[in-house]
């Protein structure tokens, strides 16, 4: 593996001067041309603050640790309840989609054939950010933008009503892959749009190359990263709306990728987060 860090992809959108200042990118993308795209730019300002909300969150946090030092609970095949921690806590989904409780307990637990896996940037590998922290990093950001656009962008954040994140790696115990999760809890309709968009951009510009489906999620959606045929190392990223959560994941192993362990580990995290959802 070539790089121990499991970081979001960044998501292009029209706060594109934020995006340059914010959060560097490996390859500067050129902005989307299509119809299609040009529909969803022109969705106004809830775009704007949903893609701005893409490049900045797990963007340089402070993380919360637990005080308990067990690891989180190993995960059961699928079709099985995941264990609840030891001091279970009740979560889930509400009939409106809002979900409630830790979003440590929101995340998939530690799969059979996985361990915790290497730091999310400077998230940690089993983390929780509160909107205040998630708020905080987002205005030391706000240093590196011209003064007269930071008021604008602050609204911007305002109006996405974040109200957490959460994060999670995972190796595998062959070493071949490593699995990011992240939960961004914050209003549903921008969520919803932010999902779109990401589907929108990924498949219109050509850059990306074509995931896989998640079969019974229709709202999710892959992409593999580009790379050259011979690269030994291969990335895949996935973006699904559950809700009030924006689920994100990133994949990085072994060329070729196993495209089946990605989905089915995607699936059970969305499975674990479908509304009403069954609270413990």
């Amino acid at each position: 593996m070539t790089d121990s860090s499991v970081t979001d992809p960044v998501v292009p959108g029209p706060s594109a001067e934020a995006a340059e200042s914010l959060s560097p990118t490996p390859t500067q993308v050129p902005a989307p041309a299509s119809a299609t795209t040009r529909r969803v730019l022109r969705a106004g300002g809830a775009t704007a603050a949903a893609a701005l909300a893409g490049v900045v969150i797990g963007v340089g946090i402070i993380e919360i640790r637990y005080d308990d030092p067990a690891p989180v609970a190993v995960a059961a095949p699928a079709t099985a309840v995941p264990a609840p921690t030891a001091a279970a806590t009740p979560f889930g989904a509400k009939s409106n989609g809002n979900h409630f409780g830790s979003l440590r307990d929101l995340l998939l637990p530690v799969p059979t054939g996985f361990e915790l896996g290497p730091d999310a940037g400077g998230d940690g590998n089993d983390t929780e950010l509160t909107a205040d922290q998630l708020a905080a990093a987002f205005d030391d950001d706000l240093g590196e933008i011209p003064k007269e656009k930071r008021d604008k962008l602050r609204q911007s954040w305002k109006d996405l009503h974040v109200k957490a994140s959460g994060v999670r790696t995972y190796k595998s115990q062959r070493g071949d892959l490593v699995i990011g999760m992240k939960l961004h809890q914050f209003n549903q309709q921008e969520v919803q749009t932010m999902n779109e968009y990401t589907a929108v951009f990924t498949s219109d510009t050509g850059l990306f190359r074509l995931g896989p489906t998640v079969p019974g999620h229709p709202e999710a959606h892959c992409y593999l990263l580009p790379a050259p045929p011979s690269a030994p190392i291969d990335r895949m990223n996935c973006s699904a709306a559950e809700g009030d959560l924006l689920v994100v994941m990133t994949a990085e192993g072994v060329a070729p990728l196993s495209k089946d362990t990605i989905v089915a580990l995607l699936t059970q995290q969305l499975d674990r987060l479908a509304r009403p959802g069954a609270s413990v």
